[in-house]
């Protein structure tokens, strides 16, 4: 199982990553999407992406410290949900796909970090 934590850890790590990295360089799509569509003023953009990078090393560095991977892979499962709710929001079902990979893995995250030993 502890093999599985580590995969699904470091495939998230990498999405959150990527997802913030996009937000901190302005992508052009995911400007359209989260400014545009969802209303998200651009200047959360840089918390947005803090959030998601310390969601993304808390996940990593909870591999050795319990306590902190579960508080970071909650965190990130909150940050996906409330992302997907802006999209409910806004009515926009096409743009909740976005999210739920990364809600997924940040699910599948933290059941195994609680489940592991």
């Amino acid at each position: 199982m502890f093999i599985a934590l580590i995969i699904f850890t470091v495939l998230l790590a990498v999405v959150a990553t990527m997802s913030a990295a996009m937000k901190l360089t302005k992508n052009a799509q995911v400007v359209d999407t989260i400014h545009g569509t969802v209303g998200v003023p651009l200047t959360y953009f840089p918390v947005l992406a803090g959030l998601e990078l310390a969601g993304a090393a808390g996940v990593v560095i909870g591999l050795w410290a319990k306590p902190l991977g579960i508080a970071a892979a909650l965190g990130l499962v909150l940050y996906f949900a409330g992302a997907i709710i802006g999209h409910i929001r806004v009515n926009d079902p096409k743009g909740m796909s976005n999210p739920a990979v990364p809600l997924l893995l940040a699910s599948a995250v933290l059941v195994l970090r609680l489940a592991a030993s």
